[in-house]
């Protein structure tokens, strides 16, 4: 069987507010495709109320678009980031967060709202995500970096030198537990 790999040449910027649009759907299409493997279609569900757009990374202008171009046309195929403030995860809709700025003498930078689009899961979209953002916290004079993995996105992590601190189950609207594992690393 031949497996094909797309030879992709990936660019980054940093999003802007204009940008959401496109932010949401490829979040929605990664829920939905990405997770299918690893959780429930309930399950699935249960996460979208801690999944969703941050516009305080928008900015803060800690948030990549990773993009290639397909069919002449420039599509974004990720999108990601790095927080400076305490929440560790969520969208803008997100009970219990935290928007405080975090002081790098003290508090972790975060990993935050990784979703990579199904056609190209697996071309190292998540790893260029994982240096761009761990480079600007670092830079930031940031120490060490934490984020909320689920369950689908921790054997990157795992491979990218995180450890797991401890595992949050929430009970959804819908009754289907939500894991979310935090995890670290030192910049």
């Amino acid at each position: 069987m031949n497996t094909f790999t797309k030879k992709l040449k990936l660019t980054y910027r940093i999003a802007g507010f204009d940008d959401i649009p496109s932010i949401v759907e490829l979040m929605h299409l990664s829920i939905s495709e990405n997770m299918k493997s690893f959780l429930s279609m309930a399950e699935i569900e249960a996460a979208k109320e801690t999944m969703g757009v941050d516009r305080t990374l928008i900015e803060d202008q800690t948030y990549f678009l990773i993009e290639t171009i397909c069919d002449d046309q420039t599509v974004i195929v990720g999108c990601g980031g790095w927080g400076k403030r305490k929440t560790l995860y969520g969208g803008d809709h997100t009970v219990g967060r935290d928007d405080s700025l975090s002081n790098p003498d003290l508090d972790p930078a975060r990993i935050r709202a990784m979703y990579t689009h199904p056609d190209w899961a697996r071309q190292g979209i998540g790893t260029l995500l994982l240096e761009l953002g761990e480079s600007a916290a670092k830079k930031a004079g940031f120490k060490s970096i934490e984020l909320g993995a689920t369950l689908p996105g921790e054997p990157l992590y795992l491979i990218r030198g995180y450890k797991a601190l401890k595992r949050i189950t929430n009970i959804a609207a819908n009754g289907s537990e939500n894991v979310v594992i935090k995890m670290t690393k030192k910049l």
